[in-house]
């Protein structure tokens, strides 16, 4: 498989991993908008929302636990969380990954 989560999580790409558990990963993101900006990808290789399955349930309940861990670690007064659905919401990388963005951000959706 050609997928650059895929090899950031087989630890084929450096990535500088900032947590990792049996689910996920997270990563800085590279392009960030905003000060703290995390890319949470699942271990399992998913294209985007609409290809996920009813069994995906406890694995996206498990990366929005994820991702309120960061959160309290990073001291995150407030956050976002996003999904981007496809090319035209902006998801370059066919990896489901839900970004945590925070700090002040002039994001406005």
């Amino acid at each position: 498989m050609d997928c650059l989560f895929c090899k950031i999580i087989n630890k084929e790409l450096p990535s500088g991993i900032v947590f990792e558990n049996s689910i996920a990963v997270a990563i800085k993101d590279i392009y960030p908008k905003a000060p703290v900006h995390i890319l949470i990808i699942p271990k399992k290789h998913i294209v985007s929302i609409n290809q996920m399955e009813e069994a995906d349930k406890e694995l996206m309940g498990g990366l929005f636990l994820i991702a309120k861990q960061i959160a309290v670690k990073k001291k995150l007064n407030g956050y976002k969380l996003l999904f981007n659905v496809g090319r035209e919401s902006g998801q370059i990388v066919d990896h489901l990954h839900l970004h945590l963005l925070g700090g002040k951000m002039d994001l406005e959706l």
